[in-house]
């Protein structure tokens, strides 16, 4: 990543305005192969969608798409933004809250079009929640997110009005990736034209918070074993919740919830 920003200047735009883009954080080469792996988990997730009555033909999105050893198990290993994301929870333990590609398809009109935030509860002072979104391909303005600076202490949602007059549009060549906060109110542009925009977003949270899905236990001991000691921690196996009283009695350095996750 080139010219590296000091944590102390994220930390006081992330506190002002809310969201801050590492421009070109990933080569192209890598950001090709991200951008296959995502269109590859959307196919994948399609069919789920399908097959259980969630709609009729998918809706361009996929979820927790981890364990197959492509370049998103990989970018999740690299933890590029480890020392922005450990400042921002205050330097605790924190772990991947969810994981979602986006095609970005054209025409195609669901919930990420429409203003929302992807953290309901606010604590001011401690955020419980974090996003990234990394850009596989051009964000414009005419295909980038709408961001409401500054929204990100709001507890109410601001008017479609003032989001309409006040919001910035999220824009960057492919391979530049952003971190906001989980209470910012944003929406994404609906794509127009014939190109869609692909995009992976991740979650991250406190320890302690409850993911979207159970990563370690969906991905299993064996997968663990091969992890380094971070990528563990972020993947969830320091956090996990005994589902049975042999689970549970455990020497200290075997347990599944580990002293340190707050």
């Amino acid at each position: 990543m080139a010219d590296p920003v000091s944590v102390e200047d994220f930390d006081a735009v992330m506190a002002d305005r809310g969201w801050f883009v590492f421009e070109k954080a990933l080569d192209d080469a890598f950001v090709s192969r991200l951008r296959a792996d995502c269109l590859k988990w959307i196919d994948i997730c399609r069919e789920y969608q399908i097959r259980n009555g969630i709609n009729e033909n998918g809706d361009g999105t996929a979820h927790h798409c981890l364990g197959s050893g492509d370049s998103i198990d990989e970018y999740i290993d690299r933890h590029l933004f480890h020392d922005y994301i450990s400042s921002f929870f205050g330097n605790e333990p924190y772990i991947c809250n969810s994981l979602t590609p986006l095609g970005g398809f054209p025409g195609a009109e669901i919930y990420v079009h429409r203003m929302h935030r992807d953290a309901r509860t606010m604590i001011p002072g401690y955020p419980l929640k974090l996003n990234m979104l990394v850009m596989c391909d051009d964000f414009t303005p005419d295909n980038g997110t709408m961001m409401l600076s500054g929204s990100q202490y709001r507890p109410d949602r601001p008017s479609d009005e003032e989001f309409e007059r006040d919001h910035e549009v999220l824009t960057g060549p492919a391979g530049s990736v952003v971190v906001f906060h989980s209470t910012l109110w944003h929406k994404g542009v609906p794509i127009r034209g014939p190109n869609n925009r692909v995009a992976l977003t991740v979650g991250y949270g406190r320890a302690y918070v409850k993911p979207m899905m159970d990563y370690a236990r969906m991905l299993g001991e064996e997968y663990g074993k091969q992890l380094s000691p971070l990528t563990r921690q972020v993947l969830g196996y320091n956090s996990r919740v005994p589902v049975n009283l042999d689970e549970w009695y455990r020497p200290v350095e075997q347990r599944l919830y580990q002293a340190n996750q707050g």
